[in-house]
């Protein structure tokens, strides 16, 4: 007998017979994916590619009383580094939200009151079943929304509360700024760099301060100083600025060789600085960068930069949403991921 076509319309039940498993493997497979072995899942979506079944969405919700919604906010940024970023991200998001059975429903607002709006519409009109943030900060009044409504929500960014129980406290995966830089002044050192600087953010930046804790950490370690440095905001322009003025040191100042910075924005300014100077990136003073966007690879110099993992932040935060719903207790409530440094010519002495 032969099996269903690919065009009636494949059932849970066909699923089940031609992977030679149980409905109800079939359902872990699709809800569940970590209670099954690798050889099980991978029969299980072998046969759900083959059969190209689709799980009825609105069936599951009315047994589950679950929508499998996660909505996240997009907001519209003047900032191309900023908006190349959030683009990735998401795309990371859908992926992984879709390889546990969710789908995303993103919503634009401007600000966080405006977010909090938009939260509130599809609460009321689509049953998402939980939210994804990004961009924390102290006194986040979305959190406290999201913890008196009783929903379901992870940040991509982490608590800066000195207490991860307190009541400040919220499920977070973010990456470790703090080693990325460290990453990059440690490779700087051991291209023989003794004066490495630093192009940072506004002091009320906490991710910013936690980049340029990096940078001091790792020149405490390495025996270097950690005196050359400016903050300024995110943009091409004030890294331009700021490189003119770390080089332009009053006689007998230190004058650096090496200038690390806290995004690749800013570091794209340095390296238009070191251009109208004359200077030769890597071969006059190293210059590195944080995210490593896409404009890293593509100018020329290439710019030396550090690259979050945000294939993995979306995974994790997928799975600190799936665990709640799901009602197991995960065995940690926020991550710190690490970076890599990507290297390119605009921090090579050659």
């Amino acid at each position: 007998m032969r099996g269903p076509s690919r065009h009636r319309g494949a059932t849970l039940d066909d699923v089940a017979r031609r992977a030679e498993v149980s409905a109800m493997t079939v359902s872990n497979a699709l809800n569940h994916p970590d209670r099954l072995s690798d050889e099980t899942l991978a029969r299980v979506r072998s046969a759900i590619e083959d059969l190209d079944y689709r799980p009825n969405r609105s069936a599951r919700t009315l047994r589950s009383q679950t929508s499998r919604l996660v909505g996240v906010r997009v907001e519209r940024s003047r900032q191309d580094r900023a908006a190349l970023l959030l683009d990735q991200f998401l795309h990371a998001l859908a992926e992984s939200a879709s390889g546990l059975g969710y789908h995303l429903i993103v919503c634009h607002a401007a600000g966080d009151t405006a977010e909090l709006a938009a939260y509130q519409e599809l609460r009321q009109t689509t049953a998402v079943d939980a939210f994804v943030l990004t961009g924390a900060h102290r006194d986040d009044a979305r959190m406290r929304w999201m913890r008196e409504q009783g929903v379901t929500f992870a940040c991509f960014g982490r608590s800066w509360d000195p207490d991860p129980e307190s009541p400040g406290a919220f499920p977070w995966v973010d990456v470790d700024g703090a080693a990325g830089i460290r990453a990059a002044v440690e490779h700087l050192a051991g291209q023989g760099h003794s004066e490495i600087g630093l192009v940072g953010w506004p002091a009320d930046s906490d991710l910013g301060r936690d980049r340029e804790r990096g940078w001091r950490e790792a020149c405490a370690d390495l025996g270097l100083p950690a005196r050359v440095q400016a903050h300024v905001v995110d943009e091409f322009d004030a890294g331009r600025d700021a490189a003119h003025r770390l080089l332009d040191a009053p006689r007998g100042g230190p004058v650096p060789t090496a200038l690390v910075c806290v995004s690749d924005t800013l570091a794209l300014g340095v390296l238009r600085a070191l251009s109208e100077r004359g200077l030769r990136p890597g071969r006059d003073v190293a210059v590195t960068g944080f995210d490593n966007s896409p404009s890293a690879a593509l100018t020329t110099p290439g710019l030396t930069s550090v690259d979050q993992p945000l294939a993995d932040v979306a995974a994790a935060l997928m799975r600190l949403i799936d665990a709640e719903l799901s009602g197991v207790r995960p065995s940690a409530t926020h991550a710190l991921l690490p970076p890599r440094l990507v290297v390119r010519d605009s921090s090579l002495a050659r």
